[in-house]
């Protein structure tokens, strides 16, 4: 082919993630001429170990309605138009087209019964539909406005085009190629980047304070946890947030579904609640074993929560470590209330080599909700990981990287047409 006929094209898309994959080839099969770049070896290396290695592709559960109630950012409702417009069903019905099999695991979140490979092929098979070409890998060495577009300098020369769609995700997993790239280049053009962070990750916590529960690692259990002020009325951002789901305690710290969804919302210096046995009335419990059993303290506590928990517990205080019927009142009450309320202060996180996705990321107030176009930057757009959308645990990050994907490519479309 002309070396002048592989250099034009009507759109470039850098980052060959779950958004870039997909935005390319919505785009191409929309009849955009579309070049996709990525630095990295391996294509869709995160779509690849998510999940367990079957890929969490999006979550029933998700209202487009009411975006704020699994997204946070500055401006969650941002994200209400593309998650309205592309919907996890329409996302279902393509895998289901693919003949990919899955199954819904809890709570709405749909996995692959096979390999996330599947999902990687299907992404490639619409981009072999669209007629994208896709450089990998080929690293992007630097970005340019000028009267002919943007051109944009790469491993393989120069390439131009009217439109740049930056895919580039977040800082999450460095190992596998994440960089701050897209933050970067938003702010070569003027706009704006909420301070990323490391989010849905394991909070850790210093040696001293850690000591009693470090030989409970790989033990996990049901808990209720919470962080932020108790509001009057219901959950929300600035007040108490909460989530049911498991807790899984390590060398260092905790993690497990539980934690890294309460990760997004704690801040610095401020307590985690952690119910240990939800559901449960432990005082009643403890007070009726107190007048039919002899049995230590910790044995009577492995009714409500693991064993090894249970006899690491007891352990905290003296007055814990004796037959429950010699315990008094106020031990047993203080007991039922340490297991129900364990208030305790993080010290910090497992960093980005830990944390599934980044919060923060280009402010959304730069960009149109209807096509991720930058305001102040015509012809650049920014989607999935890379903006201020952050998704709870299940799903709802991927759903945003198709959504956010999809708006993107019927607005490259419209401006072809």
């Amino acid at each position: 082919m002309p070396a002048g006929d592989t250099q034009t094209f009507d759109a470039i898309v850098i980052g060959a993630g779950a958004a870039g994959l997909f935005c390319a080839g919505v785009a191409g099969q929309l009849g955009v001429k579309v070049l996709l770049v990525d630095h990295a070896d391996k294509v869709g290396e995160k779509i690849r170990i998510s999940g367990g290695g079957r890929c969490n592709f999006t979550n029933r559960d998700l209202d487009p309605r009411q975006p704020h109630r699994h997204f946070l950012g500055g401006n969650p409702h941002f994200c209400r138009s593309a998650l309205s417009r592309y919907t996890a069903a329409d996302f279902i019905a393509l895998v289901q087209r693919h003949g990919i099999p899955f199954h819904e695991k809890h709570k709405g979140q749909l996995f692959g019964d096979r390999s996330s490979e599947d999902f990687i092929r299907l992404l490639q098979a619409e981009c072999g539909a669209g007629g994208v070409q896709h450089w990998q890998p080929c690293r992007v060495q630097a970005v340019r406005h000028g009267a002919q577009g943007y051109e944009v300098d790469t491993d393989r020369g120069t390439v131009t085009a009217p439109h740049v769609v930056v895919a580039t995700g977040g800082l999450s997993i460095p190992k596998i190629g994440a960089s701050d790239f897209g933050h970067r280049l938003a702010q070569q053009f003027g706009l704006r980047v909420v301070e990323p962070r490391p989010a849905l990750v394991p909070l850790t916590f210093d040696g001293e304070q850690w000591t009693p529960f470090a030989q409970l690692a790989g033990l996990a259990l049901p808990v209720r946890i919470a962080t932020g002020s108790k509001p009057s009325t219901g959950p929300g951002r600035s007040g108490e947030m909460a989530f049911d789901e498991d807790l899984l305690f390590t060398h260092r710290g905790l993690s497990g579904p539980a934690v890294l969804q309460i990760s997004s919302y704690w801040q610095p210096g401020t307590p985690l609640r952690v119910d240990l046995a939800p559901g449960q009335d432990v005082p009643a419990a403890l007070a009726d074993a107190k007048r039919r059993s002899r049995k230590l303290l910790a044995n009577e506590l492995a009714a409500f929560v693991p064993s090894r928990l249970a006899e690491a517990w007891s352990q905290r205080d003296a007055a814990w470590q004796r037959p429950v019927n010699e315990a008094s009142d106020k031990a047993l009450a203080a007991l039922a209330q340490a297991l129900s309320n364990w208030e305790l202060v993080p010290t910090g996180t497992e960093g980005y080599k830990k944390a599934e996705v980044t919060a923060g990321g280009v402010d959304t107030r730069e960009l149109s909700s209807q096509t991720m176009e930058s305001s102040r930057q015509p012809g650049l757009y920014f989607i999935g990981e890379v903006a201020d959308v952050t998704g709870w645990l299940g799903g709802y990050n991927f759903q945003w990287a198709w959504s956010s994907a999809w708006a993107c490519a019927q607005a490259l479309a419209a401006a072809k047409s």
